[in-house]
Parts: structure tokens; sequence; C-alpha cells
């Protein structure tokens, strides 16, 4: 148990309006981690079926890349990827999710993946580029679901270490406090009535 500076009604009164206000903190705290909880619940499904979904396109675009390059001359396939035609940014911009900043990423994409002519290219080869073009949007999502989940997970293992510490130190020390400080003062008062008998008695003898 902390020191009592002085066993007072003063320090009791501030003694409780400490503990009430611990006890909101706490109560905050606790809805700010089960909402944090259920976010990531729900982002861990999202990333479940996500990662799913891109490894299975991903598997079929380099499947797809594979037959081109059975079907093509080599120096056809460097000629025809060499030159990029399309160009992509990215942007990061940033949502609040119970107070905690995730990144939302933006894209901007122009021009087309398919910069040559076909006459010495195959069928597959554009097959695969469209592909790899689908899934891109995918893999963006996947990244930023991922971020978000790590940040998330990080403010809840914080979160539940302040919500642990207010029930489990903070304000059982303090409701200790409280009722050393209570003993303290029903002692003094039961001296102060044994006192106040006392000069009774000595009154009325006299």
């Amino acid at each position: 148990m902390q020191a009592v500076t002085s066993a007072t009604r003063m320090e009791l009164l501030s003694l409780r309006r400490r503990v009430a206000l611990a006890a909101r903190g706490h109560k905050l705290l606790s809805q700010k981690r089960d909402e944090i909880s259920r976010q990531l619940i729900q982002i861990s499904k999202t990333l479940g079926t996500l990662r799913v979904e891109v490894e299975r396109e991903l598997i079929e675009v380099a499947r797809k890349f594979t037959m081109a390059r059975a079907t093509m001359e080599p120096e056809n396939i460097i000629s025809a990827t060499e030159v990029p035609t399309k160009k992509f940014s990215l942007a990061i911009n940033f949502a609040v999710i119970m107070s905690v900043k995730v990144p939302k990423f933006v894209k901007k994409i122009e021009g087309e993946i398919i910069s040559y002519g076909y006459s010495n290219t195959s069928g597959e080869l554009d097959v695969a580029l469209k592909g790899l073009e689908n899934v891109f949007d995918k893999l963006m999502e996947l990244a930023e679901k991922e971020k978000q989940a790590q940040l998330l997970a990080d403010e809840l293992q914080k979160t539940r270490r302040r919500v642990n510490v207010l029930e489990h130190v903070v304000i059982p020390e303090m409701q200790q406090m409280i009722r050393f400080i209570y003993d303290k003062l029903a002692e003094a008062e039961r001296d102060n009535i044994s006192r106040l008998m006392k000069i009774a008695e000595m009154i009325r003898a006299d």
C-alpha cells in the first residue's frame, strides 16, 4: 500500500474522487479493448479469405507466364515486356479506428499493361499480364488489412495492460488507502468520544 500523507477527511474525499475517475477510465478502456477485439476478428476473417484468393490467383498467373514462355521465343518475351507503358503511383491516407491511425492505400494507374503488338506474342502472355493486373488490387487490400491488423493488435496489447493495471493495481491500492484512512478516522472518533465521556464523568463527579 502506498504511503498515506494524512488520514484526513479531505484526503478521504480526494481518494474517493480518484477511485471514481479510475473506475470510469477502466470502463472506457474495457469498452475500447472489446471494440478493438471485435474489429480484429472482422479483419482476421477478411484476411483469411483474401490470402487464399491472392495465393490462388498468383499461382494461376505464374502458370500463365510459364505457358507463355513455353510458346514464345525468349527474345520476343523480353521485347514485349521491357518497355512498360503502365504507370503506377501509391498514396497512403489514414483512417482512425478506436483512436488508432490505420493506413488506407489509394492507387493511381495510367496506361495499358499490354504495350506490344500481337504478331510475335502468345495469348497466354496477354492472359498472364491481365491476371497480374487484376490480382494487384487484392494484393494492395491484403497489405492494407495486414498493416491494420498489426497496428490494432499492438493497441489491443497496450489497452489490455492499462485495464489490468487499473483493475489489479491502481484501484485496489486506492481502495485499500481509503479503508486505512476510514479506519484511522473511526479510531480517532472513538478516542475523541472516549475523552468526551471521561470529561463528562469528571464534571459530574465535581
